[in-house]
C-alpha cells in the first residue's frame, strides 16, 4: 500500500556558533549539515548513528524546539517555520515527542491525573467531566490502571514513567510521534515491554513514528525505513530490509558488525553471517585498521567526513564530499558508487 508523505525535510542545517579563542574566528559546531528525508503516513522512520551524530538535534528541529539555520521542514505541505498562532497550536497537537529520560520529562510536582489531564484542557478535547475517564482509558492502553492516578513520578519505575510519557503523547491523538532514544534509559527487560507497546500502537492507530536510536536490533524490528547519520549528514537511507541485508556505505557496515546479531524467524544462519566487507570495515582483518575516534563536529575533515576511519577509501575521498545517490531502492553517499 502506497503511503503519502506526512513530513518532509529538505537540506536542513543546524549550526551552533561557539565562543572564539584569543586568536582566530569563532568556530561553528555543525550538528546537522544539510540532510533531506521524508516520513510517510502510518510508517516508522528510523534515524540511527553514534552519539553526537546529530539525531537528537533533528528531533528538536522537527518539533520546532530549535530554529533551523537553513533548509525547510514541511508537515502535510505546510512550512513549519511559517506557522504561528492557531496553526502552530494545531501542529503542536499533531506532532508529539517522547524524550529519552522519562523522569526528567515529567513534572515531579504533578500527579499522573494532572499530567495526563493537561493536554485535554489545553486543546479543549473533552468536557471537564469526561477528562478523568479519558485519562483512565489512556492508562489502560499503555498497560497501567487507575490506581496510579494520584501518584507522583518518583513513585514509579523507569518503565512505568515511560509508559506515562507515551500516554501523554497519545492523549491528543497525534499524527506523528518523535521518539528520541525512548529505550536507552531503561533496563533491557523493560525495553522489550516498551518496544512491544510501540508495536501495539502501530497496529491500533495510524500514527507515524520517527524513531531515533543507536540500537540497530530495535530499529530492524520496528522500522519501515531507516537513515544512517554520521557527523550531521545522512550517509545511507532506504527501506529497512534493504539497509540491513545489503549495506553499502562502509560506516553502515561498521555499525552492523558492531552489534550482536538477532536471528529473525525464517532466516538461516548463512543469511546473517557477517559480510567480509563489514568485518573489514570494523578493522578486524588487518592490523592498524581505521581510527575508531569520531572527529569533532567542530572540525569535520575535508572531503568525505568518514574517510579517516574508512578502510575502503580512495583518493577522491580526502577532498570531495560524496553526494547521496540512488542505488536501487536505497541511497548512499559514497564515492565507491559514483
Amino acid at each position: 500500500m502506497e503511503h503519502s508523505t506526512l513530513l518532509s525535510a529538505a537540506d536542513i542545517r543546524k549550526h551552533f556558533p561557539l565562543k572564539a579563542g584569543f586568536f582566530g574566528r569563532a568556530p561553528v559546531l555543525k550538528a546537522v549539515d544539510g540532510i533531506s528525508f521524508g516520513v510517510k503516513g502510518n510508517t516508522v522512520f528510523a534515524l540511527v548513528g553514534e552519539s553526537g551524530c546529530g539525531k537528537s538535534t533533528v528531533a528538536r528541529l522537527i518539533l520546532r524546539l530549535l530554529p533551523l539555520t537553513s533548509g525547510t521542514i514541511t508537515f502535510k505541505g505546510q512550512d513549519l517555520s511559517r506557522l504561528q498562532g492557531h496553526g502552530l497550536k494545531a501542529f503542536r497537537r499533531a506532532a508529539q515527542i517522547i524524550f529519552q529520560d522519562p523522569f526528567a520529562s515529567l513534572n515531579p510536582r504533578m500527579r499522573v491525573l494532572d499530567t495526563l489531564s493537561e493536554p485535554f484542557k489545553i486543546h479543549k478535547l473533552a468536557p471537564r467531566g469526561e477528562i478523568r475517564s479519558r485519562v483512565v482509558d489512556l492508562l489502560r492502553k499503555v498497560g497501567l490502571d487507575e490506581e496510579v492516578l494520584n501518584k507522583y513520578p518518583h513513585e514509579f519505575s523507569g518503565g512505568q514513567r515511560q509508559r506515562i510519557c507515551i500516554a501523554r503523547a497519545l492523549s491528543v491523538s497525534p499524527e506523528l510521534i518523535v521518539a528520541d532514544e525512548p529505550l536507552s534509559a531503561l533496563d533491557v527487560s523493560i525495553q522489550a515491554q516498551i518496544l512491544n507497546l510501540f508495536q501495539d500502537i502501530r497496529r491500533e492507530t495510524a500514527i507515524s513514528l520517527i524513531f531515533i536510536s543507536h540500537d540497530l536490533n530495535v530499529v530492524r524490528y520496528l522500522s519501515d525505513d531507516v537513515a544512517v547519520m554520521y557527523l550531521g549528514r545522512i550517509v545511507e537511507k532506504g527501506p529497512t530490509d534493504d539497509i540491513f541485508r545489503s549495506p553499502r556505505h562502509p560506516y553502515t557496515k561498521l555499525l552492523l558488525v558492531s552489534v550482536p546479531t538477532i536471528r529473525h524467524r525464517g532466516e538461516s544462519s548463512e543469511g546473517l553471517r557477517e559480510p567480509r566487507a563489514a568485518r573489514h570495515a570494523a578493522g578486524g582483518e588487518r592490523r592498524g585498521g581505521p581510527s575508531a575516534d569520531v572527529p569533532s563536529p567542530v572540525e569535520i575533515p575535508a572531503g568525505c567526513p568518514f574517510h579517516p576511519r574508512c578502510p575502503e577509501r580512495i583518493g577522491i575521498c580526502d577532498s570531495a564530499i560524496p553526494e547521496l545517490r540512488n542505488r536501487g531502492a536505497s541511497q548512499v553517499s559514497c564515492h565507491l558508487y559514483d
